[in-house]
């Protein structure tokens, strides 16, 4: 449907949007859209080794209390960790702090959960609605440094593209 084998260091996330947008059509499921998301990324930014969503669950309890994690949703590239507590490694802290999390370096990140030995930074964006988290979009790299603020304006741009077009 779209060319996306030319992957370039800086991606027209304009573009992208457009072509998120078509491929999501009419189409409101939350596994068949994010499993697109996933793709078009990977296939789309250079340089990634991994690209795609952890959903939060319910978790075990902690000293009584409910506590959530995060499950391994759709996504492109090697096997991955399955649940992650919130607040536990970069996911878990972007889902924690409801906030973007940009890592340069995933070895100098106190904490770092390593699913794959090859990654070395890292973008973590959280899913929120109405003040709850309701999953992050997870992105890694072989490189270095990776994820500019380009990287994260777009991508986050791409996201609400995603959340306005999907049931959650």
């Amino acid at each position: 449907m779209f060319d996306t084998t030319s992957a370039s260091t800086h991606p027209d996330y304009a573009l992208l949007g457009k072509q998120l947008s078509s491929i999501l059509g009419n189409e409101r499921g939350l596994i068949v859209n994010t499993a697109q998301f996933s793709a078009l990324i990977y296939h789309s930014l250079s340089h990634l080794n991994w690209a795609g969503f952890y959903l939060t669950v319910p978790g075990n309890q902690s000293g009584g209390n409910p506590v959530q994690e995060l499950l391994l949703g759709p996504f492109q590239g090697k096997v991955a960790c399955t649940r992650i507590p919130f607040g536990r490694g970069v996911c878990g802290t972007a889902a924690a702090e409801k906030r973007t999390v940009v890592v340069p370096d995933v070895h100098a990140f106190p904490g770092h959960i390593a699913c794959d030995s090859a990654s070395n930074s890292e973008i973590v964006i959280p899913l929120l609605k109405d003040g709850a988290v309701l999953g992050v979009l997870d992105i890694d790299s072989p490189q270095l440094n990776r994820f500019s603020a380009e990287d994260q304006q777009g991508l986050e741009s791409l996201l609400q593209i995603l959340m306005a077009a999907t049931d959650f």
